[in-house]
């Protein structure tokens, strides 16, 4: 295969949709014959996985390894922040944290070329195993009071010698005026390593918007590779919170069964809930609203990167309360990770690393004891799903990324119900705790991926549904074929061979 110099997706601004259309051409160069692999600076998310070696990477770079069928690596996002609340952020550096940090103290002048040099080298050693890398830019590339401190937009494509292409979102508005601008505000060598542009996110008729691609590589002297249409039915999991505005806050009143997964003020992996979201037998929604989780049949409580915090405002919105009136109403209540740590009795931070309230009672639901202290644990997971009676397809894999030591205090409740291990690791570790459709909290990010667990949980359900409500085909298998559509749909609409015309050479 002929060398392929690396490229970046950068954008006009934030949520333009630079991570999927990133994810697209990862899955494009390797139907192509490519050994490409994503690549980010730096990312701030709370939606984050953990890597085969057991780090911790933004979920956006996961979700481009996935599409571009290689093992994720710390390499590929060597910086992340978490945001904690109060201004402040976790910082992530090659998959472990380094501690928590103000926007001020961050961008601060000190030490900042360490960190510099930190994602440079992770990009370096990226570039040495694969080719070629297909970079992301973060919010706008042109937000030029932070350019001298930029680690991730156009210091990154320099040291790189990466072509730009400059993503648009044309859904906004005000496309010709954000790219304009975010060009002229360029200096002389940022301009040299544009190369050109991509408006996403279109509604309507391409056709009659050719004189505004003309007008725009007028103004701007660079082509336009395409425009995508806003895409529909295809499904990738989403970099940000910001996707949740968009999802159902409601329950139906379809014969479906009613998942609620309760909207916390800091949740975390809100993709565990994808591949539940799209089971057939299953309208799920998203509240916090204590009269909305009275409709749930299932009630899911999600991780959370506040969780004493978060359990503080579950009882002053009457949610904790609905919780466990819907819990002993005999309703299913699940949660993972911050959401089991609030199942337990109490959630204990000895040193107030979340913030200043020591402890906090949780719900009460399972006979545990959370400290919030130690080693952050972080890490790929495979374990049998121990309340399932079907061992036949009982492998599950999910991962583990938390903060803090769950104990329990007896294995019987009042009723004299005996809790049960949820999971037993591949080491022979046991994981989780439940009540055989009653309830079952675990750390376990993922968990939900797997249709042995999924079964489990929905088949109580059986007289609500209809005989078309299947459950659907392999999460895995179906994630592939979306990744494929998202491929065709770039394909459709972008021209590809211009693009590879252009990465075929070094930036002039």
């Amino acid at each position: 295969m002929k060398q392929l110099y690396p490229f970046m997706l950068a954008g006009t601004g934030s949520d333009v949709g630079k991570s999927v259309v990133a994810a697209a051409f990862c899955r494009i160069l390797k139907q192509d014959g490519y050994t490409p692999a994503p690549f980010k600076a730096q990312n701030m998310a709370l939606n984050s996985y953990a890597t085969p070696e057991g780090f911790e990477i933004g979920r956006a770079q996961a979700v481009q390894a996935e599409a571009a069928q290689v093992p994720c690596h710390t390499d590929m996002n060597p910086l992340l922040l978490k945001p904690t609340g109060d201004m402040k952020s976790q910082v992530v550096l090659h998959g472990k944290p380094i501690g928590n940090r103000s926007a001020k103290e961050y961008y601060r002048n000190e030490g900042h070329d360490f960190l510099r040099a930190e994602v440079y080298a992770a990009f370096d050693r990226l570039q040495a195993r694969y080719q070629p890398i297909v970079m992301e830019g973060a919010g706008s590339i042109s937000e030029i009071n932070l350019r001298h401190r930029d680690l991730v937009n156009m210091p990154m494509a320099i040291h790189a010698g990466a072509h730009v292409i400059l993503v648009a979102d044309i859904d906004r508005g005000g496309v010709f005026a954000s790219l304009y601008g975010s060009v002229m505000l360029l200096t002389p060598e940022e301009r040299k390593h544009l190369s050109g542009i991509i408006i996403n996110k279109f509604r309507g008729d391409i056709s009659l918007f050719q004189s505004g691609i003309q007008k725009i590589e007028e103004l701007c002297g660079v082509p336009v590779l395409g425009v995508i249409p806003y895409y529909q039915g295809i499904d990738i999991e989403a970099e940000d919170s910001v996707i949740l505005d968009e999802k159902t806050k409601t329950a139906s009143q379809d014969s479906k069964i009613n998942v609620a997964v309760v909207l916390l003020r800091h949740m975390a992996n809100f993709t565990d809930f994808s591949a539940l979201a799209n089971d057939n037998r299953v309208h799920q929604y998203y509240t916090d609203k204590p009269e909305e989780l009275a409709k749930a049949d299932i009630i899911v409580i999600p991780g959370s990167k506040n969780t004493i915090h978060d359990m503080s405002l579950l009882r002053s919105k009457g949610l904790a309360s609905e919780i466990m009136k819907q819990y002993h109403a005999g309703k299913q209540v699940v949660g993972i990770c911050g959401g089991y740590q609030m199942m337990g009795c109490t959630i204990a931070d000895p040193m107030q690393q979340e913030g200043d309230i020591p402890m906090i009672d949780g719900l009460g639901i399972l006979p545990t004891d959370t400290i919030l202290q130690g080693d952050k644990v972080t890490r790929q997971v495979q374990f049998e799903f121990s309340l399932s009676t079907d061992k036949s397809q009982n492998y599950c894999a999910g991962y583990e990324i938390h903060q803090g030591e769950t104990t329990r205090r007896d294995f019987s409740t009042s009723d004299s119900v005996s809790f049960e291990w949820l999971n037993t690791l591949s080491d022979g570790t046991k994981e989780g705790l439940g009540i055989p459709h009653r309830c079952m909290g675990s750390y376990i990010h993922g968990l939900l991926d797997n249709t042995v667990v999924i079964d489990y949980l929905l088949a109580p359900y059986s007289n609500l549904l209809q005989e078309n409500n299947l459950p659907k085909e392999d999460y895995q298998t179906y994630k592939s074929r979306q990744y494929d559509a998202l491929a065709q749909h770039v394909r459709n609409h972008v021209d590809i061979d211009k693009l590879y015309s252009i990465i075929s050479n070094p930036v002039d």
